[in-house]
């Protein structure tokens, strides 16, 4: 939530007020490239889908208001947006990209109240680590899908075969059927 009066930024977590500091370039380079992937496919595909990034508030149904740094809602579910507003319900998938100051809240507290609510996909990007960890509700319960990494040249030399050939390339967007987003395009930045 940003309180224009002030230029705060904030979510509402558990009825508590956590102030969100402004986030890094490698951070903002990141979610631009998903919504440049994730959201030229929407746009390709009728609208399949619309995109947010973490300008816009979610106000969950338990009370809690989170700004994710990504956020997709399904063409089914558009009427949980106030296009004057905010997103009054529950995304169909959340993306939080890990800093050091939101590192505990988005693997822990963010996970389990976006769990709680229904929000179907939850993908967790750690900039330090080059890895995506993607979430999947399945019965009111999130199940790890696969922790996707990227692996330099060099990285991927010092692997062993078995590793080599475990090594996934690109992480799918489960909304989409055959939508998927290379790794090496989110992490293009640091290459």
């Amino acid at each position: 939530m940003v309180n224009v009066l002030y230029d705060e930024r904030y979510e509402i977590i558990e009825g508590e007020k956590i102030m969100s500091p402004a986030a890094k370039l490698s951070h903002n380079k990141i979610i631009m490239r998903l919504a440049m992937s994730i959201g030229g496919y929407c746009e390709a595909n009728n609208d399949c889908a619309e995109v947010f990034t973490d300008s816009v508030d979610v106000h969950l149904p338990d009370g809690n208001v989170f700004s994710p740094d990504f956020t997709v809602v399904l063409r089914e579910n558009e009427s949980i947006l106030d296009w004057d507003g905010n997103i009054n319900g529950v995304p169909d998938m959340v993306v939080e990209v890990l800093s050091k100051s939101t590192r505990k809240r988005d693997l822990t507290i963010k996970k389990d109240i976006y769990e709680r609510n229904g929000v179907k996909i939850y993908w967790i990007i750690d900039p330090l680590t080059k890895s995506v960890t993607v979430y999947l509700l399945h019965d009111g319960k999130y199940f790890l899908d696969d922790e996707y990494i990227y692996f330099s040249d060099k990285e991927f030399s010092m692997l062993n075969e078995r590793e080599k050939s475990e090594v996934k390339y690109e992480v799918p967007v489960h909304l989409f059927e055959g939508l998927t987003v290379k790794l090496a395009y989110i992490f293009k930045w640091c290459l």
